[in-house]
């Protein structure tokens, strides 16, 4: 993911392949529901810890890397 607007869509398709509710994964992430749906909205203001935890229940990672870089 190279743009930070995918992370959004991201989020939601993996929660969707896992046959997950937003509500299930806010359980799952130890959230709330309105921040799952806040991610999915792709809101410029999110805490970072709470991402994690997202990320976490989904199996995804955040990765930091200099631009023009790529795996």
């Amino acid at each position: 993911m190279d743009d930070p607007t995918d992370l959004p869509a991201a989020v939601r398709a993996r929660r969707r392949a896992l046959r997950l509710g937003q509500r299930d994964l806010a359980d799952l992430a130890r959230v709330s529901e309105r921040f799952v749906r806040a991610v999915e909205a792709g809101k410029p203001t999110v805490q970072l810890d709470r991402l994690r935890a997202v990320l976490d229940a989904l199996g995804l990672e955040l990765r930091v890397t200099l631009r023009g870089e790529h795996d």
